[in-house]
Parts: C-alpha cells; structure tokens; sequence
C-alpha cells in the first residue's frame, strides 16, 4: 500500500490537541526534542508562543489555535499539518476536561459542555486522523483514563466520557482491523498526573478545589508511554 512500518521518530509528524500545558505539552516537547515534527493544538493561544519556543531551539514545530469540540478546527488541525509538514504519522487525541459534582447535581450544560470536548473532541480527531492516515499508515491515539474502567463518586461525567471514548475507540479499532486499513489504535488509560487539569476542573461539589488521588505520576511518564506506542501498523 505504500506506508511505512517502524517509522522513527525523527521522521514521524506527530498531531497532539491539548498541547499547551500537562501531559501534550510534555509530549510535544519529548518529541520535539527527538527530532519529530510537531502541531501543537490547544484552545489557549498561549500555545503558538510554546510552539515559537521549541522552533527558537531547531526543533520543527508548529502551534495552532483550536477547539477540539469544533469539527472545522481539526479539519484546519489536520490541514495545517499536511500544508506545513506534508502529512500526518501520528496524531494523538489528548484534550480533555474534568467536572467534579454529584451525578444528579451537576447542571446538564455543564455536562454537555465536557462531552463536547472529551468524547466529540476524540471522535472529531479520530475520523481526521483516519482520513489522511487510511492510505499510507499511521497511529491514532486517544487518551482515555482509569475512569474509562471505573467511575469514581463526584466524577459520574467525566468518567462516562471517558468509558464513551473507550467504547468507541475499540469499536473503531476492530472495524479497521477488519477492513485492513493500516492504521494502529491505541487508547491509553492514564492515572492521576500532576498537570494544571485538576486545577482546571469545574466543580459543582461544594468543596475547595480538587485534588488527584495518589499515586499520582509525573507528565513525562505519560508522554514517554505515547510516544512509545506511536509507529505505523503494519499489515
């Protein structure tokens, strides 16, 4: 079919939304540093002033203004990429937010507003990503959570979008595999990381502000467990 297997990182170009700060902005910078050709996708636009700082230092990278929840802004996410780095290997699926409340307590809006983001978000960048990846091969990944596999009391939402993007990332993996398209999908399911997301959270529990449970990781060993699953399949 004409891809790649085995690509090395330093000929890859990597796609990450949520890139300004926590787990992307480590991976993005983990890569970079490697040699692959970044887009950083974040709806602060503090990140192209992170992508600025990574090409001031030879790294080949490029930050773009976007929210994920907007089906026209990964269509320019994936765009951007091929225009500037002439396709896309890998594109990881990162952006997310967290609301905290009882399950009967948090407003609809609110709920909807993080579906938007954490499963239409992935839903979004994972048909992109399949359309421009469908013919010459290249990995999907979508980060998920523990939460994928177990609710926790204060967390019904987020953990319900999460268990949705577990759901439909299998299904899509199956379905590829079925029609031999040479695309790999992977979903990682991190546990507490000490990023700016807990302090991002909305919450609706009558409480300071929320905290991660222990054990709680360090960004880099996230970063580092993505990009080691980042490789085109081979078929």
């Amino acid at each position: 079919m004409g891809f790649r297997t085995n690509k090395a990182l330093d000929e890859q170009v990597l796609v990450i939304t949520g890139a300004s700060s926590g787990i992307g902005l480590c991976t993005a910078r983990i890569a970079a540093e490697a040699g692959a050709a970044v887009v950083m996708a974040a709806r602060h636009p503090e990140v192209e002033s992170l992508a600025r700082e990574l090409r001031e230092r030879g790294a080949r990278a490029e930050g773009v203004i976007a929210d994920v929840s907007r089906e026209e802004d990964i269509r320019r996410i994936a765009e951007l990429a091929v225009a500037r780095f002439g396709g896309i290997d890998t594109w990881i699926n990162n952006a997310g937010t967290a609301v905290y409340g009882r399950a009967m307590g948090v407003p609809v809006d609110a709920a909807r507003e993080l579906f938007e983001t954490n499963f239409w978000g992935v839903v979004y960048g994972s048909r992109a990503a399949v359309a421009h990846m469908c013919e010459r091969g290249g990995t999907l990944i979508n980060v998920g959570s523990i939460e994928s596999d177990r609710a926790a009391p204060l967390q019904s939402l987020y953990a319900a979008s999460k268990h949705a993007v577990k759901a439909f990332t299998d299904a899509l993996r199956m379905e590829l595999d079925h029609d031999r398209v040479p695309v790999q999908v992977t979903l990682l399911k991190p546990a507490a990381t000490d990023t700016p997301f807990f302090a991002h959270a909305k919450s609706y529990a009558g409480m300071g502000a929320p905290k991660p449970p222990p054990p709680v990781y360090a960004p880099e060993v996230v970063a580092r467990a993505l990009l080691e699953r980042r490789g085109p399949a081979a078929r």
